[in-house]
């Protein structure tokens, strides 16, 4: 049984880690949008899928030497796509559909070893169970999901923070060839314990078992259990990644919460005390939804880790529990699994492809919680009526703070739009004379604008006077050589306000959706007295394939959720941005982030390149400003010695005892608050 056990361990364990590995060496090529792990874990879904399939299909229409002979032909084959290093002609130009040219990426880069990967628990269980009489194979499946489990929770707490992202791909490609091996062991084993000379496809063990083939009720029910649990990982990974930041670390606890349901419900039937969690899934149902609407809860997040953790442990021990308690004898284990898979990648289009098309906004957190309302219902026929009780309340609660959660969001909104970088919406708030036009990203503000003609062309939010950057625009000014300004991201457009007559403004935006709402909700860029330039795609790929741009100021104002994407803030990128400055420019990076101190990354930055750096606070004290921080880098300090500047000058920690930050390399745990 070592072998079995070891080769299904193996198998897991690289199934999982590659995950988190190559999202994060793709991420930056995305602008560091929490939609690329949505979008990869559509097509690791769609690929175990087509792993499980493959399964179901070989264990019943091959007979076990043809079963051995393809697949250790197919491993072999997959060697040769090693290391996984996905190729630079992948990166975007900027007009592609991401979502579709990150699936296309996968499947070159990983495809054929996540697609075998992916076939090894279902397979070596049925050869296990054809060669072993009387030994169930289900808790071999348990243990493969404890081996996930350890690679995601292993990946952000060790391999992560001491290792490149490089180095991660290199070590998993060598460890798979290993397992490679391994595999193949393990089906010349079951060739030799089965004394197999070519006969029977199904094990004399498993056709012992002669339970009738599970109805097409029965499979329909493991598809909406499997699904169910699926819609909910991906909803609740999307509302909390896309307010944070899009990282391993967040990326990796919904999934390894899911994964910890399969291992503790396959693993024994003790585990599900089904009247206990039939009595909490509802109560679970309801505090997810109420904490969805209240806009008091949206910023604590220790709360929104907490609730939706939680609410998801005990929604998919409810789905997989229900799961394991409807499974089929070890004859139709194959076709069990594929159910399962199928729903599982169901689930993940729904979330992944289909929402963004369908909701304008992250809705569909809030609607799954009713449809697993339904389903504890359904589920519950046959037992007392109290549970159905439940069920009826959860439903209710949940619809109604979604119908509290839809009318907020329309409540003063002027436009809604849904892509794959996020939900973006125009609102109108405030009367009078301090009504004013938000655009907001999430739940993140990328800018407003005063209504009024006579306040328009007034500063806001991160950009009044007082913040770090209008501080340094503002000393700069008036001279008579004109100013040229790179901004990556673009929002609103609130910093083309500071532009002079001949001063050039070129923004960067990733998302097509920013600029047109940019000139047709806000008149920043209209009113603005300097010439005004756009690029579409990621700030970073355009300014690599750009020419020098000779930047007197360089804005890095880009947010993916409530942080800076990291490819912007390393080593690699300072050296892209100083191409780009005039020796006696400036490059200022917007920091402000309610759960990330970033300030010492940026100083380590600038230490390295013997720069120099200052850290600008704005308290937002005086008119319609937000509380900001600001890091302002340049080659010589007399450029940072300004009076405007000093006046707020705070100072900074430096750490040097931290790695500086690289393309391969960054630890997101070292900064947080």
């Amino acid at each position: 049984m070592l072998v079995y056990a070891a080769t299904i361990f193996a198998s897991a364990f690289l199934l999982f880690l590659v995950q988190p590995i190559v999202a994060k060496e793709i991420l930056p090529w995305f602008g560091g949008s929490a939609a690329v792990w949505t979008t990869c874990l559509v097509f690791f879904q769609t690929a175990l899928l087509a792993g499980y399939a493959y399964s179901d299909m070989a264990v019943r229409r091959l007979q076990p030497r043809a079963q051995v002979a393809l697949h250790v032909v197919l491993l072999a084959t997959s060697l040769a796509l090693l290391p996984i290093i996905p190729a630079a002609h992948w990166k975007p130009a900027g007009d592609e559909n991401p979502s579709w040219l990150i699936l296309g990426l996968l499947a070159i880069t990983i495809g054929l070893p996540f697609f075998l990967l992916s076939t090894t628990s279902p397979l070596v269980q049925a050869w296990f169970a054809r060669t072993r009489a009387g030994q169930s194979p289900y808790r071999l499946f348990a243990l493969s999901n404890l081996a996930s489990m350890m690679a995601l929770l292993g990946y952000p707490l060790l391999l992560e923070p001491n290792s490149t992202t490089r180095g991660q791909a290199i070590g998993w490609s060598a460890a798979y060839a290993a397992f490679v091996v391994l595999c193949a062991l393990a089906g010349w084993r079951s060739l030799r314990a089965g004394g197999v000379t070519g006969g029977s496809r199904v094990a004399p063990s498993m056709r012992d078992e002669t339970a009738l083939s599970p109805t097409w009720r029965i499979q329909l029910l493991w598809c909406a259990l499997a699904a169910m649990g699926s819609v909910l990982l991906l909803a609740v990974s999307n509302h909390i990644t896309q307010n944070v930041a899009a990282v391993p670390l967040l990326w990796i606890l919904p999934l390894a919460t899911y994964l910890l349901t399969f291992i503790l419900t396959f693993d024994s039937p003790g585990w599900y005390r089904r009247s206990l969690f039939l009595a909490i899934v509802p109560a679970m149902i309801g505090v997810m939804g109420w904490t969805l609407a209240d806009p008091k809860l949206a910023f604590v997040l220790s709360v929104q880790i907490t609730v939706f953790t939680l609410g998801l442990f005990v929604a998919c021990m409810f789905c997989h529990g229900e799961l394991v308690r409807s499974k089929p004898p070890a004859t139709h284990l194959t076709r069990f699994y594929l159910m399962i898979s199928i729903g599982g990648a169901l689930g993940s289009v729904l979330v992944g492809i289909v929402a963004p098309i369908v909701l304008p906004a992250y809705f569909e957190l809030s609607l799954a919680l009713i449809v697993c309302a339904g389903l504890v219902f359904l589920q519950t026929r046959a037992d007392p009526i109290v549970f159905r009780g439940l069920a009826i309340v959860a439903a209710i609660v949940a619809l109604g703070t979604m119908a509290w959660s839809v009318q907020r969001f329309y409540a003063g909104t002027v436009l809604a739009q849904r892509n794959f970088y996020g939900v973006l919406r125009v609102l109108d708030v405030g009367e009078g004379v301090t009504r004013h036009r938000s655009l907001v990203h999430g739940t993140i503000l990328h800018g407003s604008q005063y209504l009024t003609p006579e306040l328009r062309r007034q500063p806001t939010t991160y950009y009044t006077a007082t913040s770090g950057i209008g501080r340094l625009l503002e000393s700069i000014h008036p001279r008579l050589e004109p100013l040229r300004v790179g901004v990556i991201g673009l929002g609103a457009g609130t910093l083309a306000v500071w532009g002079a007559k001949g001063d050039v403004y070129r923004f960067y935006d990733i998302n097509p959706a920013v600029p047109a709402i940019a000139r047709s909700e806000f008149s920043y860029l209209a009113d603005s007295d300097a010439t005004i330039e756009i690029a579409l795609g990621d700030a970073r790929l355009s300014l690599e394939r750009e020419a020098p741009q000779r930047f007197d100021v360089l804005v890095v104002d880009a947010f993916s959720g409530d942080a800076i994407p990291v490819h912007l803030i390393t080593r690699e990128a300072l050296g892209v941005y100083l191409r780009h400055m005039r020796a006696d420019g400036v490059i200022a990076f917007h920091v402000t982030n309610r759960f990330l101190d970033l300030v010492p990354v940026v100083e380590a930055l600038a230490h390295e390149r013997d720069l120099h750096a200052i850290h600008v606070v704005d308290d937002a004290e005086q008119g319609f400003a937000s509380k900001s921080d600001w890091v302002l880098v340049a080659s010589e300090a007399k450029l940072l010695e300004r009076p405007r500047l000093l006046e707020a000058t705070r100072p900074i920690q430096a750490r040097r005892d931290w790695r500086v930050w690289t393309d391969d390399f960054n630890n997101l745990l070292q900064v947080l608050r």
